[in-house]
């Protein structure tokens, strides 16, 4: 993962653990579980403009989550001090379940909350109204197979076109926009930046205030070819 840290200017919510639903796992654990302990790092929660998610444990970034992708895409619900994230795209699900830090259950439950409200900014957010889970529980065990078997229900996996030839350009759209599950042709797939060249580029445009507006612009632009 990229090395990163919350700007200076942006609001931070301490984080106790995080949990990530590992695709296509069947072992008793199917989570992958970040804690905040006295040999690790801190893990801590920020929303950035104009509208990204950032998991950060120390200098390392765990996740990035636009919440500027719709609804439709991303679903997120809180659940006493838990706040859960279920993410689809072109076919492919994720889960994230993370757990607050509080002082006591009802500061952690607040904390919560406070960041619900910042994200109520950008998307809207559900309640889920229930006990709240063992106070030494972490995210990945509270109710896990209930939410495993739910996620999987809800999942529903796409098999990709393979696609042969020259690809038009509505086809591409549809396939970078999520709009079709597309397996493209070799000649698509390859990259002219060396292995392990791209996540520093990444990393750089991710920190540029301006880069969330380019992609939407992109967006924009890609969601009129389709219109075309």
């Amino acid at each position: 993962m990229a090395s990163s840290q919350a700007p200076a200017s942006s609001q931070v919510w301490r984080l106790k653990r995080y949990g990530r639903l590992v695709p296509g796992s069947t072992g008793t654990k199917p989570w992958k579980v970040f804690e905040a302990n006295g040999s690790k790092p801190g893990l801590v929660l920020t929303i950035v403009e104009p509208g990204y998610l950032l998991v950060l444990q120390g200098q390392e970034c765990l996740d990035t989550i636009p919440l500027i992708c719709g609804s439709d895409s991303l679903k997120i619900q809180q659940k006493s001090d838990n706040l859960m994230l279920r993410v689809t795209m072109k076919g492919e699900g994720r889960m994230m379940r993370m757990q607050f830090e509080g002082s006591s259950r009802e500061e952690a439950v607040k904390e919560c909350s406070s960041a619900v409200e910042k994200v109520k900014e950008y998307m809207p957010v559900t309640t889920q109204d229930t006990a709240p889970p063992p106070h030494n529980q972490p995210p990945a065990e509270v109710s896990a197979p209930v939410i495993q078997q739910t996620w999987q229900e809800k999942t529903v996996r796409v098999e990709p076109e393979v696609v042969q030839g020259s690809v038009s350009i509505k086809r591409l759209t549809e396939h970078f926009l999520g709009e079709a599950a597309v397996t493209l042709p070799q000649v698509y797939r390859n990259c002219p930046l060396a292995e392990g060249d791209l996540e520093p580029i990444l990393h750089v445009c991710l920190l540029d205030p301006s880069f969330p507006a380019f992609v939407e612009r992109v967006e924009e632009e890609l969601n009129k070819l389709l219109q075309e």
